[in-house]
């Protein structure tokens, strides 16, 4: 189990001047260990290309082991998610 943050790869958070869900998604998830947050913040992460060397393994160990959570705002977010993240 993956106990880094992606504080630990990333650095702290640094407040942006605007707000919004995912920046707020972002700053609640920030701190946390990655295996900890939700399938849908770890997409974020993931499509933002914020701390990937942390959050794409931990993305490929849930779509291995099957692991959902019912936050993905649709079916195979995860998935989508880092597919891309790998063509790129």
């Amino acid at each position: 189990m993956e106990t880094r943050s992606v504080a630990d790869v990333a650095g702290p958070w640094v407040d942006p001047e605007f707000n919004s869900s995912q920046i707020q998604r972002c700053r609640k998830n920030w701190a946390a260990p990655v295996s900890e947050i939700s399938n849908y913040a770890l997409s974020t992460f993931i499509r933002q290309s914020i701390a990937l060397s942390l959050v794409i393994p931990e993305a490929k160990r849930r779509l291995a082991a099957g692991f959902t959570d019912g936050t993905e705002l649709y079916d195979e977010e995860l998935a989508n998610a880092l597919a891309v993240a790998i063509e790129t």
